[in-house]
């Protein structure tokens, strides 16, 4: 399934938004805002839908819904494609798995090198105590 398909499983509203514009802001509903169900996804498994809850709980509503607005232009197309991008992204990286981390060995040359230091230090602090008899 791709991640594009939800598309049809969006709901959009819109509303005046503030800032520059003049008189336009006052008369043209240019802020857009996007709801998303998650839980009454049809294209979603359930494995994915307890993903995306997981990952994005922080910006999901207590009735469900996973909300994204958007009014950085003045145009609502322009602000309905940000914010439907914004969401496709946000989906996506919800449910990319993480790579697991590769434990690495210490390279014998990074030993070498703390152990020579800490003999120069151990060397400086012995000569420091010769000094005092």
């Amino acid at each position: 399934m791709k991640v594009t398909d939800l598309e049809s499983e969006l709901n959009f509203t819109f509303s005046r938004s503030g800032g520059k514009g003049g008189q336009n802001v006052n008369k043209v509903s240019t802020k857009a805002h996007l709801q998303f169900e998650v839980e009454k996804s049809q294209l979603l498994t359930d494995y994915q839908k307890t993903v995306i809850s997981e990952k994005l709980r922080n910006q999901i509503s207590q009735e469900g819904l996973l909300q994204l607005s958007c009014d950085e232009t003045r145009s609502q197309l322009k602000n309905k494609e940000i914010v439907t991008e914004r969401f496709f992204h946000l989906v996506k990286q919800a449910l990319t798995p993480a790579k697991k981390r590769k434990k690495t060995n210490i390279p014998r040359s990074v030993k070498e090198k703390r152990l020579k230091d800490k003999k120069i230090k151990s060397e400086k602090k012995a000569n420091r105590r010769k000094n005092w008899s």
